[in-house]
């Protein structure tokens, strides 16, 4: 089967968030998902098998698989819309997470996804300990959402991966206003086998609509603020649902030979 490296939420390789997405033939057993997932070494594997008229799309961590990633999502509708559906605008992701569909805009990729649901709760002195700084708020959904006064504290932050295991949520998250964009995040999962996500397309089911409820605004300019990097425009659509833009790079295209 082919495999494909792209980067998301950039227009360069070696930015962004890289997935490796492998569109499959036929069925493939869970446990041979998982372990290509483990050799591969990124943040996410996507799984694609066509479905009808759209295809079935499964997203593995090193660790497991998820409910929902939005990079691998979008490095999937690259290679859908570029390679295998070229005559098409947008394509049609069957998943856990119900039906997800990414239209090609331009040089973008805008995916209709979920917001998710979250409510305020005390901020603790655990967080401060596995942050090194204290939160002014904290918000839980199915990821900890904790925002900071500053757009400095995130990106200078090392948290310690093993307080953070014992946090709520899924994954961590942090976030604060931005110099040059609406806010700047940055996202931790360990309990995922993921110390870091370069740049984490679902964190902003939840990081979006904060922002646009604080500062009154359904278009927010979000920047990642990781090592690598990458900027994800987001725009609150009404319905519970969220619209999230970001480009992409190819990598490498691939065969995998390894049998089940």
């Amino acid at each position: 089967m082919k495999q494909y490296i792209v980067d998301a939420f950039t227009d360069k390789p070696f930015a962004g968030n890289p997935a490796a997405v492998c569109v499959m033939d036929a069925p493939l057993p869970d446990s041979f998902m998982q372990m290509l997932a483990v050799e591969n070494n990124f943040s996410e594997t996507a799984f694609l098998l066509r479905e009808g008229e759209g295809w079935r799309l499964r997203w593995f961590t090193p660790g497991a698989e998820v409910d929902l990633c939005g990079h691998a999502t979008l490095a999937s509708s690259f290679v859908m819309l570029n390679y295998y559906e070229k005559e098409k605008d947008s394509v049609r992701f069957f998943t856990r997470s119900g039906v997800l569909t990414v239209t090609r805009k331009g040089g973008l990729y805008e995916m209709d996804f979920p917001v998710y649901p979250q409510r305020e709760i005390p901020v603790t002195d655990e967080m401060e300990a596995a942050f090194g700084v204290r939160p002014v708020k904290a918000l839980l959904g199915p990821d900890l959402v904790c925002v900071f006064a500053d757009e400095e504290e995130i990106r200078r932050m090392t948290p310690d991966q093993a307080l953070l295991w014992k946090l709520d949520g899924r994954g961590q998250i942090v976030t604060a206003r931005g110099a040059e964009s609406d806010c700047v995040s940055r996202s931790f999962f360990p309990k995922l086998a993921i110390p870091e996500d370069p740049v984490c397309g679902s964190a902003h089911c939840q990081i979006a609509p904060y922002w646009g409820e604080v500062m009154g605004k359904t278009e927010i300019h979000a920047y990642q603020a990781s090592k690598r990097g990458g900027h994800l425009y987001c725009r609150l659509t009404g319905n519970g649902r969220i619209a999230i833009s970001g480009e992409a790079a190819l990598v490498a295209v691939a065969e995998i030979v390894a049998k089940p």
